[in-house]
């Protein structure tokens, strides 16, 4: 499997996997994963779908930066695929909760975690 250094342009599944983790946009992605999972009880406690939501959450998150430095740039710039975007991450975060859930630990989880 090939390492790429930025996500591609079209969503495809394991987008994030297939990512070079030497790189900064790798690296700053997969800390917003891990943010985003642990906000929602863990990766451990999430569903497929779940898992399947927070990966497009974050493509799209990713999207409309780039959206948005192309705009402060003055480049190119679709305020309808943008507003579309805007909409579609709002959607996953109804669907995902804007709330962050408990996360169950077992002592020995805690313990290990406090070493």
């Amino acid at each position: 499997m090939s390492k790429h250094n930025t996500p591609p342009e079209a969503y495809k599944a394991d987008w994030l996997k297939s990512m070079d983790k030497r790189t900064s946009i790798a690296q700053d992605l997969q800390q917003r994963h891990i943010a985003l999972c642990d906000d929602l009880g863990g990766i451990d406690t999430l569903s497929y779908q779940q898992r399947a939501l927070i990966d497009r959450f974050l493509w799209i998150e990713y999207w409309l930066q780039r959206e948005e430095a192309n705009l402060a740039s003055g480049g190119e710039f679709d305020s309808g695929r943008y507003t579309q975007a805007v909409n579609a991450l709002a959607g996953l975060v109804n669907k995902l909760g804007l709330q962050r859930q408990k996360r169950e630990l077992s002592l020995n989880q805690y313990v290990k975690g406090k070493q």
